[in-house]
């Protein structure tokens, strides 16, 4: 790592004395020490230039999510029996935290991946353990969810009334093409982000969706599960525990990193390009989110320069850091690489999709486009969807 680092810092010098602006991570990689590169690349889903891809398992994102799920149920847990009130307060977070991203693990990871059969190496296995997920975190039912997952990377489908993305902004968000940049974050805010309205009608659609599917089984562990939670929970005299450390994250967090994540996971093309339909059209409907800022070029030996890496490193470890855990789980920041090779290398999925950009991306005419922070890409997309003539889109009646 070290040496390839300081072949980083040959390169970069020679590009910032020809005046050219180095991308975030590489900046990162230049700046700073080869020890926390790993912790780097995880949390911005960029490798260092010359990282080598560790071999990772499917099973791996299984373990993880489990293993995040357990300790924040257990963090949580133990939070009530705090006596300090600051410490309950910072415990619960963490517990919330955790918990939530284990459960957006087990959704855009796991649940994703066994619809497309990649998880585990018999169909069945994948087919079993997504309807599973399905039942107990309160998701479509996985057959459903496959076969309607499957026309979202359809590009004759994509965008339009078949579409699961389309469904849920236009549709479920109530969001409209042609508005004011500024409409379009008001509703986001006003009418999604923050309207219990919003969320009772998307907690009731999964509901629905989990506990009256055509599966009189699935269905069964889906009600069993619940209701028999609810009852011990109850009994033992746990249920204020219960709401706020398990069903708490299951509902309204869970559901506020499902909206920010998919806001800024596709953005709407040129009217002509949407029509066309052709592989420019799915190069230009989405791009990397990637979880980070451009670092300082200042070096911390002065005052102004100490302050900014402060302010840098304050919004890593905070913002970026929370949105790499919660909304950007996983593989989301490379949902771009997903649909241009959706049977590529998912579980190297950060190494795969650079491997994949310094080679020009074979295949496709336009090379991958990318964005810093999840608010810049959602601001962006919302931007393309006002600019969007209405008669581009499909018609969604609320």
């Amino acid at each position: 790592m070290s040496s390839i680092l300081a072949d980083v810092h040959t390169i970069t010098e020679q590009k910032s004395q020809a005046g050219y602006q180095l991308d975030p991570r590489t900046a990162m990689a230049n700046r700073l020490p080869g020890t926390i590169q790993p912790f780097l690349t995880w949390l911005t889903a960029r490798p260092a230039p010359g990282e080598a891809a560790p071999a990772l398992p499917a099973t791996h994102y299984v373990h993880e999510a489990i293993g995040l799920m357990v300790a924040g149920i257990g963090l949580g847990a133990a939070a009530f029996i705090a006596d300090d009130t600051l410490i309950f307060s910072l415990m619960l977070f963490i517990s919330l935290t955790l918990t939530t991203s284990g459960l957006g693990l087990f959704q855009v990871v796991i649940f994703h991946h066994c619809g497309h059969g990649a998880v585990f190496k018999e169909k069945k296995h994948n087919r079993d353990v997504g309807r599973l997920i399905s039942a107990l975190f309160l998701f479509k039912h996985f057959d459903a969810y496959r076969q309607e997952h499957m026309m979202h990377h359809n590009a004759r489908k994509l965008l339009t009334e078949d579409d699961e993305f389309a469904d849920f902004v236009l549709g479920m968000c109530r969001l409209e093409p042609s508005l004011s940049k500024g409409e379009l974050w008001r509703r986001v805010l006003l009418n999604v982000v923050f309207s219990p309205s919003f969320h009772v009608r998307f907690l009731y659609r999964r509901l629905k969706a989990a506990t009256t599917s055509p599966d009189r089984t699935h269905n069964l562990v889906s009600i069993g599960f619940w209701a028999g939670s609810f009852a011990l929970a109850a009994a033992s005299g746990l249920l204020l525990p219960f709401l706020l450390v398990w069903v708490l994250p299951v509902t309204l967090l869970l559901q506020l990193a499902t909206i920010g994540r998919i806001l800024c996971e596709h953005r709407f093309p040129e009217p002509a390009l949407i029509a066309a339909r052709g592989r420019e059209f799915i190069c230009l409907a989405t791009a990397g989110v990637f979880p980070g800022a451009q670092p300082p070029e200042m070096a911390a030996t002065t005052a102004a320069g100490l302050l900014a890496w402060s302010g840098w490193w304050a919004n890593m470890l905070t913002v970026q850091l929370f949105v790499r855990l919660t909304v950007l789980v996983g593989d989301a920041p490379c949902h771009d690489f997903h649909h241009r090779r959706p049977a590529g290398e998912w579980t190297s999925y950060i190494h795969s999709r650079q491997n994949d950009v310094d080679a020009g991306c074979p295949g496709f005419p336009i090379n991958y486009g990318e964005n810093w922070g999840l608010f810049s890409a959602i601001d962006e997309n919302l931007g393309t969807l006002a600019a969007t003539p209405r008669d581009a889109l499909p018609d969604w009646q609320h």
